[in-house]
């Protein structure tokens, strides 16, 4: 689990002592050692998945990594068109594809998708008819697990991502000429810590995906997995293994007799660069629990709030005194709004910082910033020992209309 390194700490240090409003700051340093050190290998290609963190340095630090990008919308992928990016490295995820979509993505040059649908099928064909062009598809996959094991995408429930094997037999893919059916998409778990786990979903992948691929006439040139590589929240677990994750993905790809297996990394790309850091408002005690009641909550930070899993969070301040449990609480008037129990200095006061790490995916944007008109938080950047801030703090004055 990443902490404070000492330069972050002062870094920090030093912002809390002009701001008073919550802010992140994400450690371009570290993302890029990081991201150098998982893409130094030939097994997988990657690809950024964009929603984790759209930010435009976030972006472009993984661009020089050598990193593709998956992109979910129109606006992700104007703002991976603007950071310089040929659309041509582009692939289009995302289970919402209209038609007026894929035509915008058309003309802006992407020609990477993954269908989710006959109809996404049907309208990608029409679409590459008219521009005269070519596209590669891959078709994703639902399946099913006897275990009925949930997470936030999906596990074994019913979800809009993909179809089933037996709804993807249907099709004919000599009917779209226009359309490369270059292989395969499925991912179904997300933030898994445990090498041995994925390899198992994965083993058991193999047999139903190449059977329809054999079904359906197809070449299978490309396997894309997704992502589902966690982070550790908790400072009891323990961060996955790349190294036996290369070797179980070797296998699978040796296996399947495949060209290239993709996957398409969020969290574990980002995740551990990103901190945010939130001013304590009070200490309370409330039947029998310690309370903290803080600027910033799910407005900034929501993902407590879906999953029922907390950021790891810490005093800035150094303190001697004992820790406790306490509950953390944001600003907004729901019971929702909550930062998980912690083991903080009993001293903790109002003049102090708490510092969430492990913020650099699925942090701001993932929030639900307007509910009672907060402050948005400002975004700093640390690279090369200097802090640049590159969106400042807004107030409701200035987005509200």
């Amino acid at each position: 689990m990443q902490t404070l390194s000492t330069p972050i700490k002062a870094a920090i240090t030093e912002l809390t002592a002009t701001q008073y409003e919550p802010f992140y700051l994400y450690d371009l340093d570290r993302l890029a050692k990081h991201l150098k050190a998982i893409n130094d290998q030939s097994i997988v290609k990657l690809w950024y998945a964009v929603k984790a963190n759209p930010l435009s340095s976030i972006i472009k630090t993984i661009d020089k990594a050598g990193f593709d990008f998956d992109v979910a919308s129109s606006g992700e992928l104007k703002q991976v068109l603007a950071q310089g990016i040929d659309a041509k490295r582009v692939l289009n995820t995302g289970p919402a594809k209209s038609k007026r979509q894929i035509e915008e993505f058309l003309s802006l040059g992407v020609t990477t998708f993954v269908a989710e649908s006959i109809n996404q099928v049907s309208w990608l064909q029409e679409a590459a008819h008219r521009h005269g062009t070519h596209l590669r598809i891959l078709l994703r996959v639902q399946l099913r697990w006897p275990n009925n094991e949930k997470n936030p995408l999906g596990g074994d429930s019913l979800t809009p991502f993909g179809l089933g094997t037996q709804a993807w037999s249907t099709l004919c893919l000599s009917d779209y000429p226009n359309l490369d059916f270059a292989g395969l998409h499925i991912f179904q778990w997300g933030n898994l810590l445990d090498a041995d786990k994925l390899a198992s979903l994965w083993q058991q992948m193999v047999t139903p995906l190449v059977a329809l691929s054999k079904q359906l006439n197809m070449t299978l040139r490309i396997l894309d997995l997704g992502g589902g590589l966690g982070i550790p929240y908790d400072s009891e677990q323990t961060p996955i293994d790349w190294q036996a994750i290369l070797t179980s993905l070797a296998q699978f790809k040796a296996e399947a007799n495949i060209d290239e297996l993709w996957m398409e990394l969020g969290r574990y790309a980002v995740g551990e660069c990103g901190f945010y850091a939130n001013p304590v408002i009070e200490q309370k005690q409330n039947y029998g629990t310690n309370q903290l009641i803080m600027a910033g909550g799910i407005n900034h930070l929501l993902r407590p709030a879906v999953t029922d899993q907390a950021f790891p969070a810490s005093c800035l301040r150094d303190s001697q005194a004992d820790t406790v449990s306490f509950s953390l609480h944001g600003p907004l008037c729901t019971a929702l709004d909550s930062l998980g129990e912690h083991q903080l200095p009993t001293d903790i006061n109002e003049d102090d910082w708490l510092i969430f790490s492990q913020c650099g995916a699925y942090g701001f944007t993932e929030s639900m910033p307007y509910f009672l008109c907060h402050a948005l938080p400002a975004e700093y950047i640390y690279q090369a020992g200097q802090v640049q801030c590159v969106r400042s703090s807004m107030t409701p004055q200035e987005y509200l209309r």
